[in-house]
């Protein structure tokens, strides 16, 4: 197989997580930073249109958002698991939960004024001011909690995995889950990201600890790449594409093989166009072909996104 590269940057909360499990599964892995918003042409050249942050690469398969990429590097090292064998739907259950209300409730009182400011200091203000641009045109639509709100719930979340944490050292047990790392992303933004922000976790040393905990797992072993070199590798590769399941499921009545496009049901919803290869019970593959990677296969999870038919 080809190798695993991971498209992000530093202080993205969603790559973290993705870094973590890579740490916790001992995982080779090279780096492509990219920028936090756009323009971003290399990404583009990959991705076709989806832009979040991260996106694993493997050869000329590009596998879109975190939840999928757990699955992929699931797939490709299973031991030790994110999903164990007793508790897997509990696992992705609470793990799509963080990865949404834990994450929105968390992110809506970290960037309050006094956490946002924090974030930028020392920064030019235009730079704040693209920052906070981008992310008002990725949410367009998107309902917002207000910084109180957010505040209220965020304590509530924090109590209640203190309380999964009592007499044991992760959320689902002795041993870290997909749930896990999906919770532990938007705390370290808190945390280390805003430190400013951070007192709203004394009140669980229980969490602190397992963060403590979750840290120490690592981010594996990592190489720096360029993204010109990563564009390379994807244009060098249709030939060692992954296998493609053969498993249809429709939903949709649109059959295979039609023009399609895949954009994020909120946030981030722009849409990344191809030609519909497979649509299985849990991820969709679209191929395009881009002037500098070739032919690539991109892949969606079917939760959180939605496929349409593409306009003529």
């Amino acid at each position: 197989m080809a190798e695993l590269t991971l498209h992000h940057y530093p202080t993205s909360p969603f790559s973290e997580k993705i870094r973590l499990v890579l740490g916790y599964k001992n995982l080779a892995w090279k780096s492509v930073t990219i920028p936090a918003i756009l323009p971003k042409p290399d990404v583009l050249a990959l991705t076709g249109g989806y832009r979040k942050t991260p996106f694993l690469q493997i050869g000329a398969d590009v596998y879109c958002d975190s939840a999928l990429i757990c699955d992929v590097l699931e797939q490709h090292q299973p031991a030790p698991t994110l999903y164990p064998p007793s508790q897997q739907g509990l696992a992705r259950v609470l793990a799509q939960w963080a990865d949404t209300t834990l994450f929105w409730a968390a992110m809506a009182y970290n960037l309050q004024p006094k956490g946002a400011a924090a974030m930028f200091d020392g920064a030019p203000v235009e730079a704040a001011k693209a920052f906070g641009a981008d992310r008002a045109a990725m949410s367009a639509g998107m309902t917002r909690l207000r910084p109180a709100d957010a505040t209220a719930a965020y304590k509530s979340y924090l109590r209640r995995l203190s309380s999964m944490l009592d007499g044991q050292d992760f959320l689902l047990g002795s041993a870290p889950c997909v749930a896990d790392f999906a919770a532990y992303h938007p705390l370290w933004f808190s945390r280390v990201r805003v430190p400013v922000m951070a007192g709203i976790l004394d009140a669980t040393p229980a969490v602190l600890a397992w963060m403590d905990r979750m840290a120490a797992l690592g981010h594996g072993r990592m190489e720096k790449l360029s993204a010109t070199e990563s564009i390379a590798v994807c244009a060098a590769s249709a030939a060692s594409l992954a296998p493609i399941d053969p498993t249809f499921q429709d939903e949709h009545g649109i059959p295979l093989g039609s023009r399609v496009s895949v954009a994020a049901e909120t946030f981030g919803q722009e849409p990344t166009e191809g030609e519909l290869l497979a649509a299985t019970r849990t991820r969709y593959t679209l191929r395009r072909t881009d002037p500098r990677a070739g032919t690539v296969h991109v892949h969606f999870p079917r939760i959180g996104y939605v496929l349409r038919k593409a306009e003529a």
